[in-house]
């Protein structure tokens, strides 16, 4: 019975050994089954930070930016949101552009009627204005990185931009010397006027029905309100104290022409700028070659045909100021013409005329009239048609 139970023994150990290696074979599967389903998260779980950081960070970094940008508009003032909304953010840029400058400039006469100072020659008064503008403009192409001297392509147009619009200005200063200033300021405003027939000889520009009224309408509103009478009106002059005598015969003659040249080349000054400005996509390269040819210029004038007057302190701080103004609204008028069509904004050029006659009847320093008060309901009714009417379709 040993035997038997031997064989027995003997075959269920085999049998046990087979089933065991049986067994651990199916254990190993299964530790290794638990071994993998427990591993895979722990991986899963490690790789997740990494995913977390590297792949899912950049979708985060975007509305983190645009948090920041959106907080840093938040915490700009107002009149830096205007304002860069205006050089570029509406379909309206080019007309806010020139109302800009324009409002400008006639915060330049309320400046220069409030804080009158000494009498500066005309000329002196041009050279500081040329040289501050020549200075700013400078640093503003070389903190932008534009080249100085503007593209090679377009530096024939800067040229006669620049010599024009000093041939303009210098124009304009003879002409106020010798005409009523009510006439030298008719005939200065009559640039509008050159600059919109200059554009459609020029730049091709199609001239419409709207756009002529527009221009006619201003510049009959003008005419109302400086009509020629014999005392100083307004703030319009550019610099001094001009008297306002009629000057009779052939003198009075040359000087209309001379006032009707000066707004001659300031129209076509006007197309060369927009011209220019388009090409460069730069407004600013304009605004300096008008500086570096305009302040050697008036340099040279001051000192050929007037007397050098010293100012004084307060005068030349004003004249700075001053300086510091005629520059932005150069660099505004420039912005307008590079956006929008010459005829749309020359007609936004009007309201100058228009706010310094309000201002001055304000304040009681020109006499209320008929004529004064079309004209300038004449000139704004024109400029809010020019504005409701809106750009063109497709800016140029």
């Amino acid at each position: 019975m040993a035997s038997p139970e031997s064989i027995d023994g003997g075959g269920g150990e085999q049998d046990r050994e087979n089933s065991h290696v049986v067994e651990l074979v199916t254990s190993t599967a299964e530790s290794d089954s638990i071994s993998e389903d427990q591993i895979i998260p722990l991986l899963t779980q490690s790789e997740k930070p990494k995913i977390n950081i590297f792949s899912v960070s950049n979708p985060k970094r975007k509305p983190n930016m645009e948090q920041v940008t959106r907080l840093a508009e938040i915490e700009a003032s107002p009149c830096k949101q205007f304002i860069l909304w205006a050089w570029g953010g509406s379909r309206y840029s080019g007309l806010l552009c020139m109302a800009l400058s324009s409002t400008i400039y006639f915060f330049m006469e309320v400046l220069s009627d409030i804080f009158s100072a000494q009498s500066i020659p005309l000329f002196e008064i041009a050279f500081t204005r040329c040289t501050v503008i020549l200075i700013l403009s400078f640093m503003w192409l070389r903190r932008s990185g534009q080249p100085i001297f503007g593209p090679t392509s377009v530096r024939s147009l800067l040229v006669s931009r620049a010599l024009l619009g000093y041939l303009s200005l210098l124009s304009f200063i003879y002409c106020i010397q010798r005409l009523p200033m009510s006439q030298a300021i008719i005939l200065s405003f009559t640039t509008p006027v050159m600059a919109s027939i200059g554009a459609r000889i020029i730049l091709h520009e199609k001239l419409k029905i709207a756009e002529i009224g527009g221009l006619a309408c201003s510049f009959f509103g003008v005419l109302f309100m400086f009509r020629p009478i014999p005392t100083v009106q307004g703030g319009l002059a550019k610099g001094g104290v001009v008297s306002d005598l009629y000057v009779q015969g052939s003198r009075h003659i040359y000087a209309v022409l001379i006032g009707l040249f000066s707004a001659i080349t300031g129209g076509v000054s006007f197309c060369l700028i927009r011209a220019g400005a388009k090409a460069s996509e730069q407004p600013v390269a304009t605004v300096f070659s008008f500086g570096i040819l305009a302040s050697p210029a008036a340099a040279i004038c001051t000192f050929a045909f007037e007397d050098f007057v010293m100012p004084g302190f307060y005068s030349f701080l004003l004249m700075v100021v001053l300086g510091v103004l005629a520059f932005f609204a150069e660099i505004f008028l420039a912005r307008g013409l590079q956006l929008e069509k010459t005829s749309k904004v020359a007609n936004i050029q009007y309201i100058e005329a228009a706010f310094t006659q309000l201002w001055g009847m304000g304040l009681s320093r020109i006499a209320p009239s008929f004529g004064r008060l079309v004209g300038c309901s004449l000139i704004l009714v024109s400029a809010c048609c020019t504005m409701y009417i809106g750009p063109e379709k497709e800016i140029q």
